[in-house]
């Protein structure tokens, strides 16, 4: 067993019908910090922070964007789990090995890191997230 923990983090996607009543209750209401709000041509989402997790709140056009970009197609529901971890390409082959059917392979998003897409047990969508280094990354786009 490795001494540092395979898994560096946590965020929960949400997608909300009704994104603005979610982020008031969810930032305004309940107290969860925004970290950053980002928006694509039609769509919103917001990560709030939730301690150790974040709570990602993104209105369906958002959540459809993201499936375009990790997947090529909107395939997530309601609820979709994202993991950050350290090597999204090797993590997503243990998941796989592990009994996880890959949708996607690991994909550089427009964000800036490197995303799979996974259906796991418990009927969980899961998304593997590893955030890239611009410097170190620059030599592997030329």
């Amino acid at each position: 067993m490795p001494d540092e923990p395979a898994v560096r983090g946590l965020r929960l996607v949400v997608t909300a019908a009704d994104y603005d009543a979610a982020l008031h209750f969810y930032r305004d209401v309940l107290g969860l910090a925004e970290q950053g709000a980002f928006a694509s041509a039609d769509g919103r989402v917001t990560i709030l922070d939730a301690g150790h997790a974040t709570l990602e709140i993104a209105d369906p056009n958002h959540a459809a964007f993201i499936d375009e970009v990790e997947v090529g197609r909107r395939v997530a529901g309601h609820i979709r789990v994202a993991f950050e971890v350290d090597d999204s390409v090797a993590t997503t082959s243990k998941l796989a090995a592990g009994g996880a059917r890959v949708i996607a392979e690991p994909t550089r998003t427009p964000w800036n890191s490197l995303n799979s897409r996974l259906e796991a047990p418990a009927d969980l969508q899961l998304t593997l997230f590893t955030e890239l280094d611009d410097q170190a990354e620059a030599g592997r786009d030329a």
